[in-house]
């Protein structure tokens, strides 16, 4: 009855997550290709976000739905297997209420930050375009099977990882490190803007070994017949580089929820979240992503600060630090990043 509940729970969520994605695509309408304007961007920014909102009062109210507890003694085996760390008092309802407090702000925790370092991912996707002269037009249709691809392979990279921490504990550690080293390299390199070499990119090389690619885009097609030979189009060779650069900014963002919480569902959660606002989000901050050049500095300090928290996590909570106060310092980090962007303009924003 217990895993009945929670597959249920688990095949809602991803039946949710396909009916939005599907009215937010214009699918229904026959418009997939219609390009997105400012207000529509706008708008599925805040629908996305809203429905995030949405599901932590779900986890704030019904959180047991997740994992189908019903008792104390499911409570007991969650904190030992994940290690969690919330009140079980003699009373059921103040119990389960810890749980449901906890497991909301993990979630809103793993979400802000998905969510920022997914808008540092947003830098990356604007420069393949750009590198590969892809037309507006098709930013659209290239972005919603990137946002497809990436919940599939955060889906397997989660909960690999998941089942890697629970038999070798000591991989938070590893993960940790890799945190602080990622943060202390983001924070001090250079923000000048790089071109992509497209016919150097290893994606593209190995992608052209194994097909037939023609040489332009051909309206919205992935692939296509020629004299009886298919072949793939930019297009498709721009969607592996995009997926490709979320699976690098996987292993920074994965391990930092890890960092969190190690319940599988809440890091899975929060990334399908974060993610699914990306595409909305880009052409959202696509004009006005130069006015945030210090959140790379705030990104930074968060990876850092969470790669540390996993390596002092047992000292952390002996002296009260509960994961509130990792919220709210993440939150002002973010907040303090962004406000300094814009009080604080580039030097050669000055000099004009």
């Amino acid at each position: 009855m217990l895993l009945d509940t929670q597959t249920w729970f688990f095949v809602g969520f991803l039946l949710f997550v396909i009916l939005v994605l599907i009215i937010d695509l214009g699918v229904l309408s026959g418009k997939t290709d219609k390009p997105v304007g400012f207000k529509e961007s706008l708008r599925w920014t805040g629908i996305w976000v809203s429905c995030a909102m949405l599901f932590a009062t779900l986890l704030y109210t019904k959180g047991e739905w997740i994992h189908g507890f019903s008792s104390l003694q499911h409570l007991e085996s969650y904190q030992q297997e994940f290690q969690q760390k919330f009140e079980l008092s003699g009373s059921e309802a103040s119990s389960f209420q810890a749980f449901r407090q906890l497991i909301t702000i993990q979630f809103l925790t793993g979400y802000f930050i998905e969510y920022s370092l997914s808008a540092d991912n947003l830098f990356v996707i604007l420069l393949i375009f750009s590198s590969f002269n892809v037309p507006e037009k098709y930013y659209k249709r290239i972005l919603l099977w990137g946002v497809l691809g990436a919940i599939v392979f955060r889906f397997v990279f989660i909960f690999a990882g998941a089942a890697l921490i629970n038999n070798f504990a000591w991989t938070l550690y590893l993960f940790g490190g890799f945190l602080v080293y990622s943060g202390l390299v983001l924070f001090f390199t250079s923000d000048k803007e790089e071109k992509i070499d497209t016919k150097a990119h290893p994606v593209v090389r190995i992608s052209s070994r194994i097909f037939n690619v023609f040489p332009r885009f051909v309206h919205y097609h992935f692939v296509i017949r020629k004299h009886g030979r298919l072949f793939v189009t930019p297009m498709f060779l721009v969607l592996l580089v995009v997926e490709f650069s979320d699976l690098i900014f996987a292993v920074d963002s994965v391990p930092a929820i890890f960092g969190v919480t190690k319940d599988p569902y809440i890091v899975f959660f929060s990334n399908v979240f974060a993610i699914m606002g990306l595409r909305s989000l880009f052409f959202l901050l696509s004009g006005i992503m130069h006015m945030f050049h210090y959140l790379k500095y705030g990104l930074a300090i968060i990876l850092v600060f969470i790669g540390a928290k996993m390596f002092f996590e047992h000292w952390l909570h002996s002296i009260g630090f509960n994961h509130i106060w990792s919220l709210f310092f993440i939150v002002l980090v973010l907040g303090g990043s962004i406000a300094a962007s814009r009080f604080f303009p580039p030097r050669e924003v000055n000099a004009h």
